[in-house]
């Protein structure tokens, strides 16, 4: 559908891009990932024509649409409704609309063979184009991506810049474009929303590139991932976890390679300064050092997932109550955030707050930090600091100092020596500290709020969207680092992966009450799943049934049903056995992931693909335990 060849491309004399190539087929779905600032976004925009190659092509096939959903699209504004926006994907549908409504008013007047022979063929071509289901249609998308139906008639211009871009997602859902190009589409949506996109997305019928930090979400998505790296477009067959066995294979015979070439040439060094001075032997150097000049080197593998040794300095520690909520309300006019809401923080408390958007998760964050009014009370703890990190933040970060003077601003009293090795963790090393801040990219402003916000000393962390715009290597970071923190805090997050490594407990909101589960993210994603279950059944039981004439029962029941209870029973308790067994082991590996550091990671990984493997088993087996225990009902 589109071919890439020989591409190069250039910005301020510096390449991007080096006699790049690849090919997007029909069906691919490619998750396009890289550090930031190698050029994802403008490969984007390349395929999309809003920039030229200095050298190489781009060429389409005739058929090919393409579809681009880009930060730019931030600012775009409307007075339409953004059900009108949204249903814009099809101009020429709405124009036969037009033309079919005014026919029907000339009707009135007019009622001419020509008229009614003109307005079947519009409607017939209507119908062909799918007119009469669009709406419904437009509805479905908007509502999958979190807009409330009596929001579907307010004027665009009424939103923010987050949910304008679901909107033009939308519009370019509905578009169904032969290639559909989304650029960081998870930064302004909520899980619920996710989790849609993502499955709408599995069925999508043309070809998808995206461009996410969200590694679920590339991996629920993508079936192909392609590296930007050293200038190159590298593609690997399979989604986000095969891409990183796949690459670690790759690098580990790329590394020996290099071994291997760095002893040949140390030999043939050797060789040519032995015997340099022997006449008898000139003939066969000058052949090694041509022979030298001649071979093409192999890098050697740079560290792509550095780990690091963040240590954090608290000023006090906080009492064991960090913070209590009681009876706490809190709405925005008619619009009701919390209603007699209580909450409690202990101290090592490390607690997610996920869910939709609109429900009020900044504003708790707010509340708790201190900055909001509220009904209620909130009741600090004994020696209690806080730190704060918003993406609006980074617009508080002074554009004219360097990164390392803005590190100096923070009052934490660190020596430039050891603001250094902070910023090192955070991959500014040498003289990147002295970039100004007006230069970085919205990822490296976040990398350094980020910094600046745990040098604080605070023993009290609110960390709001912390890993939007931060690339996989910079989410890494991160997570060592809150794994190492010994204070306590409140992360907002759709991140899931980020979830995972972070959390030891999951705050929601729910009826305007703060609803806690107490464990991992995992434990609580599948808590959510029984909990799911459990309401289906109930729905279904509850269901009425058509009334049937009652027999009575004059026979006992059979040997075989007998039989059949016998084994049912038997098969229950072995799988309650089974059951019980796996969660022991479960909770062992738990304890033992817990005490592992940040330098055992991959011991971590392996026991994590065994907790993973041991959660999947717990779910099979009550899954059949369920089925067996409602046959047994039945029989019963």
């Amino acid at each position: 559908m589109i071919s890439i060849n020989n591409l190069s491309y250039f910005v301020g004399g510096r390449p991007l891009y080096d006699k790049a190539s690849l090919h997007i087929k029909d069906r691919d779905r490619i998750g396009l990932i890289g550090l930031n600032g190698k050029g994802k976004t403008t490969l984007l925009k390349l395929i999309n024509q809003h920039h030229s190659p200095d050298n190489g092509e781009i060429s389409y096939s005739n058929e090919c649409t393409i579809g681009f959903l880009n930060q730019d699209l931030l600012s775009f504004q409307s007075d339409d409704s953004i059900l009108t926006v949204a249903m814009s994907a099809h101009k020429e549908v709405l124009v036969l609309s037009d033309k079919i409504d005014r026919l029907l008013k000339d009707l009135e007047t007019n009622y001419s063979d020509e008229i009614i022979e003109k307005l079947g063929n519009y409607q017939l071509e209507f119908e062909r184009r799918d007119g009469y289901t669009l709406k419904a249609k437009a509805e479905e998308v908007l509502e999958g991506i979190g807009f409330k139906t009596e929001e579907l008639t307010k004027p665009l211009k009424l939103f923010s810049g987050g949910w304008r871009m679901r909107v033009m997602l939308a519009k370019l859902l509905l578009e169904k474009p032969s290639l559909l190009m989304l650029d960081e589409p998870t930064n302004h949506l909520d899980l619920p929303s996710i989790e849609w996109v993502e499955n709408y997305l599995r069925n999508y019928s043309g070809a998808i590139i995206v461009v996410s930090h969200d590694r679920n979400f590339i991996n629920n998505v993508a079936n192909t991932i392609v590296e930007v790296d050293q200038l190159k477009l590298i593609r690997y067959s399979g989604n986000y976890d095969f891409y990183l066995e796949e690459k670690n294979q790759r690098e580990e015979i790329q590394q020996n390679t290099f071994e291997n070439q760095q002893k040949q040439i140390k030999q043939t060094e050797r060789f040519i300064e032995r015997f340099r001075a022997k006449a008898s032997k000139s003939r066969q150097v000058q052949s090694k050092i041509k022979q030298l000049n001649k071979i093409d080197l192999i890098e050697e593998v740079a560290d792509a997932d550095p780990s690091i040794n963040f240590q954090f300095n608290l000023a006090q520690r906080s009492g064991k109550i960090v913070m209590d909520l009681k009876d706490v309300g809190k709405s925005y006019g008619n619009n009701k955030i919390l209603e007699h809401a209580n909450a409690h923080i202990v101290r090592g408390d490390k607690i997610a707050l996920i869910g939709a958007n609109g429900k009020g998760k900044s504003t708790l964050l707010r509340i708790i930090a201190g900055t909001e009014k509220i009904e209620g009370e909130r009741i600090e703890g004994h020696n209690l600091s806080f730190g704060f990190y918003a993406q609006h933040q980074l617009e508080s970060l002074d554009v004219n100092n360097d990164i390392l003077s803005e590190l100096k601003m923070s009052g934490s009293g660190k020596s430039e020596q050891e603001l250094r090795g902070v910023l090192g963790c955070f991959l500014f090393s040498s003289d990147d500290v002295f970039k100004k801040i007006k230069v970085l990219s919205g990822g490296e402003k976040s990398r350094v709020a980020l910094a600046r916000t745990l040098i604080s000393e605070a023993n009290f962390l609110l960390l709001d969207e912390p890993t939007n715009h931060l690339d996989f290597i910079s989410e890494n970071i991160l997570i060592q680092a809150l794994q190492q923190y010994e204070g306590s805090y409140i992360v907002v997050s759709h991140n899931r992966f980020f979830i995972k490594h972070v959390a030891n407990k999951i705050w929601y909101i729910e009826d305007h009450k703060i609803k806690e589960y107490p464990g991992t993210f995992d434990e609580y994603v599948y808590w959510e799943s029984q909990k799911k279950l459990a309401n289906t059944k109930t729905v279904k039981n509850e269901t009425p049934q058509p009334k049937q004439e009652v027999k009575k029962q004059t026979t006992e029941p059979s040997n075989a049903q007998n039989q059949e209870v016998k084994i049912l029973k038997k098969r229950i308790a072995e799988a309650e056995e089974q059951i019980m067994s796996l969660e022991i082991q479960k909770d062992a590996l738990e304890d033992e992931m817990s005490k592992l550091n940040s330098t055992e990671n991959e011991k971590l990984q392996q026991l994590s693909m065994t907790y993973q493997q041991l959660l999947e088993q717990i779910n099979t087996i009550t899954s059949d335990w369920e089925k067996q225990v409602e046959q047994l009902d039945q029989l019963s």
